[in-house]
């Protein structure tokens, strides 16, 4: 994966060498209520998140006349028509300054995807550190614009998109800046395991040489922790505080247990991904002794003797010769008596020498 790391004002680091940045994405799961989103907002803190991931729309400015009007009813309607649910998913950017506030002390990072031109002057007005570009919105010439012009890091989701979408988002945010982190995406909600496709992570960083992450939409852990392991630089799960809570993201998200659970798998799995090359350990080499074997005698063996394979045998503890010398010490002469079920040393064998004999 690449190496380039990406350095946020908060002095926060996301890239190689550095633990998996693990943001929540509350998205509009706070059902458009304060109250809720920094209920969110603590529960993800936590959970060990380091960052939330918050969405913002103009919904004039994101949807047609038609659009607006559109009738929506249904379990997951917030309001009559498309445009009245959107509205009423939504906080106010004053209330999305609260959040921001809160998020920051309790130490995350707060950042989040804007749809349209005036949210994205939102964002920039609020301060942001780091901004979200959605899969939805990666072919978006004006506001890849938008958002490189802000000169912050970014987030890019590619859901939804084949190579020649993805070079051109990447070719577009390039004219502004470097500090960009591809996240491998599939917009299903939920998504598949099947459908997951995780290799493509290393694609990524193959084409475009930037930090590669993983947004997960799958109901379980096992692809992000898999994404973790294969050294995504972040981890984007969409987060809740009750899976049953009406609305479409809510089933493919994660409850502050599952959250907590996912941040303790990934340090976990970072601790094992620590060492690069194989070796002994302490603690192994302390097991080798005392389960290992050594060459040991089979028989009693008089001083004098020339060593063959009728005087061995080979048994635990593995503090005497190791058996990987089976071959060099078969012809050796022994300079001592030994008895049956020694084990074997070095000053065993060569000149002739009178010794007490050794016993297992």
């Amino acid at each position: 994966m690449n190496t380039k790391t990406i350095r946020l004002s908060s002095g926060a680091c996301i890239g190689q060498g550095h633990p998996c940045f693990v943001v929540a994405e509350v998205g509009n799961n706070h059902q458009g209520k304060l109250e809720m989103a920094k209920e969110m907002v603590y529960a993800a803190a936590e959970s060990g998140a380091d960052a939330v991931k918050f969405q913002k729309r103009h919904t004039p400015s994101l949807l047609t006349r038609d659009g607006l009007c559109a009738p929506y009813t249904g379990p997951n309607s917030f309001g009559p028509t498309y445009g009245e649910h959107r509205d009423a998913l939504e906080l106010s950017i004053d209330e999305m300054a609260v959040v921001k506030d809160l998020s920051e002390k309790l130490g995350m990072v707060f950042f989040a995807s804007a749809w349209d031109q005036i949210s994205i002057d939102q964002m920039k007005d609020l301060g942001v550190e780091l901004m979200k570009v959605c899969s939805a919105d990666l072919i978006c010439t004006p506001l890849l614009r938008s958002i490189g012009e802000m000169n912050v890091p970014v987030v890019a989701s590619t859901g939804m998109s084949d190579w020649d979408q993805i070079d051109f988002a990447v070719k577009e945010l390039r004219a502004y800046h470097d500090d960009i982190i591809l996240l491998h995406c599939n917009s299903s909600y939920p998504c598949p395991n099947e459908e997951v496709g995780l290799p493509v992570m290393h694609a990524l960083a193959e084409r475009y040489n930037l930090p590669v992450g993983y947004s997960g939409h799958e109901q379980g852990l096992a692809p992000s922790l898999a994404a973790a392991a294969r050294g995504a630089c972040m981890v984007e799960r969409h987060f809740t505080l009750n899976k049953l809570f009406p609305g479409s993201d809510h089933k493919a998200s994660l409850e502050p247990s599952q959250l907590k659970e996912l941040v303790g798998m990934i340090r976990d799995i970072e601790q094992a991904m620590q060492i690069r090359d194989k070796c002994v350990t302490d603690k192994e080499a302390g097991s080798a002794k005392k389960l290992r074997k050594s060459i040991v005698s089979a028989v009693d063996i008089p001083a004098g003797t020339r060593i063959t394979e009728q005087h061995l045998t080979v048994k635990s503890p593995g503090t005497g010769i190791n058996p990987m010398r089976w071959d060099e010490i078969i012809g050796k002469k022994t300079n001592c008596d030994i008895a049956a079920d020694t084990l074997l040393m070095d000053d065993m064998f060569g000149e002739l020498r009178c010794l007490k004999t050794r016993s297992a």
